[in-house]
């Protein structure tokens, strides 16, 4: 009977030892991919190209341009082309008491040109505005494409831990239900008490639970993934950091993002559209001198019936001088005042969020370099453990929750070491975003930076048409 059992034992241990071992081969394959699966780098260029929040942004972006050119047809004449037609019924009483009556039908065509000479330089700061506003609006794009592209990292690094914990977990039940099944075994044999079976059955039931969740996750981030990539995840190869990119230390950290990153570089812009709104609001006080031109050709349009057709032709100088509006110019450069005040706070503002961004994302940075290699000196303790306590279960000197216990705190411990890689990554990344750096041409993304200066130019001296160029 000892024989049988001690024989029984060594088969436990051996069998334990071979799971714990599946289980560390299956977490290494869930980390890494085969040569063929996509590349982080690949899947930032592809949500960089098909991203509905950056695709609106740059929609937006293309609406801004179009700021400009209203505000250059200042400087343009207008010109306005009129023509009426119609039937005229006459009736004159002549002064010998003898009626005349017609019918007409009068017609009258003209044209006019009027030509701005002077608006208290209104349009000049307008256009300074406008080209300020497009500036803005650059670097707006610039913090939502940095947006989207460190969303895009989450997405998959989210997946691919997911993805390694689902294995995981999976190996953990199979080892679980090999040591239930053994368990029984013993039981029927007389080794081991109903306890030590009740106790595998609890920690199976466990493990199936913490299957499910990591099943759930994973589902998640894969829909999470589709909406921000554009494409449900296939094999996915193992991210890598990008801390050739980053700052040296804290202190270039903080001032990289004091002075690069878009939100401060666009809150600066605003600062200066609110100071020239202040000039475009006081041009209302100035005189504005216009010069209009037309000329006129109608027929049988005088009632008296003296004539039967007039043509005309002027060219006439006006300026006019406000006095008195009611106060409503005096009122918008007060608020256009008040709005520049506000711009300096903002900008203010958002240099110190900014400046807070990056010392937060420098230290969690340094801090997920320690966590991972915390998690990994915790994954080669744990594995030394299991395997010396298989070897005291197989001596009968440890129980089999022992060996169940110390099997959980390695799976523990390995999806720790999978979650500090993932945010290894991410704050990798998120330090990048913080000192307004990442983006396709710091990380040479496969794909065709968009210039939002292209439209611009395309449409910022263009007098006419209605389509876009993009053909719309």
């Amino acid at each position: 009977m000892a024989g049988r059992d001690a024989r029984a034992g060594h088969d436990t241990a051996r069998r334990v030892l071979r799971w714990g071992i599946c289980l560390g081969v299956i977490v290494c394959v869930g980390l890494a991919a085969p040569a063929a699966a996509e590349s982080l780098p690949e899947a930032m260029a592809r949500a960089y190209q098909t991203n509905p929040q950056i695709n609106a942004e740059r929609a937006r972006q293309r609406a801004t341009d179009e700021n400009v050119p209203q505000a250059l047809a200042g400087y343009r004449p207008q010109i306005i082309a009129s023509l009426s037609a119609g039937l005229q019924q006459v009736r004159n009483l002549l002064p010998d008491n003898t009626v005349q009556s017609a019918t007409l039908k009068p017609w009258q065509i003209g044209v006019t040109v009027t030509q701005v000479l002077f608006n208290g330089f209104k349009t000049a700061n307008s256009v300074r505005v406008a080209e300020l506003q497009v500036s803005s609006g650059r670097e707006a794009l610039r913090n939502v494409g940095q947006g989207v592209l460190l969303d895009a990292v989450t997405a998959y690094t989210n997946v691919l831990a997911n993805q390694s914990l689902v294995e995981a977990q999976r190996a953990n039940v199979a080892f679980l239900r090999e040591t239930q099944s053994i368990t029984q075994k013993r039981l029927n044999a007389g080794d081991v008490t109903p306890t030590d079976t009740a106790q595998a059955e609890a920690r199976l039931n466990r493990g199936l639970s913490d299957l499910n969740a990591a099943q759930v996750a994973l589902a998640i981030s894969q829909a999470t993934y589709a909406q921000v990539i554009g494409n449900p995840p296939a094999q996915l190869q193992p991210a890598q950091t990008v801390d050739r990119f980053g700052p040296r230390n804290r202190e270039d950290a903080t001032q990289l993002a004091f002075n690069q990153h878009p939100a401060v570089m666009a809150a600066g812009f605003d600062v200066d559209v609110a100071s020239t709104q202040i000039r475009v609001a006081e041009s209302s006080l100035f005189p504005t001198i216009t010069l209009q031109g037309s000329a006129s050709k109608s027929r049988d349009n005088d009632p008296t019936l003296g004539t039967r057709g007039t043509d005309q032709a002027s060219v006439i100088g006006q300026l006019n001088q406000p006095i008195y509006d009611g106060g409503t110019a005096a009122s918008q450069t007060r608020q256009a005042k008040e709005i520049a005040v506000q711009s300096r706070m903002v900008l203010e503002q958002v240099r110190s969020q900014a400046r807070t961004a990056a010392v937060s994302a420098w230290v969690a940075n340094e801090g997920a370099k320690i966590a991972v290699s915390a998690a990994e000196s915790e994954v080669r303790a744990a594995t030394v453990a299991l395997a010396g306590v298989q070897k005291e279960a197989s001596g009968g000197q440890r129980t089999t929750v022992d060996v169940l216990n110390s099997q959980q705190d390695l799976i523990q411990a390995k999806a720790r070491l999978i979650g500090a890689q993932r945010d290894r990554v991410i704050a990798s990344y998120t330090l990048l975003s913080a000192i307004g750096r990442l983006d396709v041409k710091t990380l040479n993304l496969n794909t065709p930076d968009y210039l939002p200066e292209v439209h611009y130019h395309q449409v910022r001296d263009a007098w006419h048409g209605l389509r876009t160029p993009s053909g719309q």
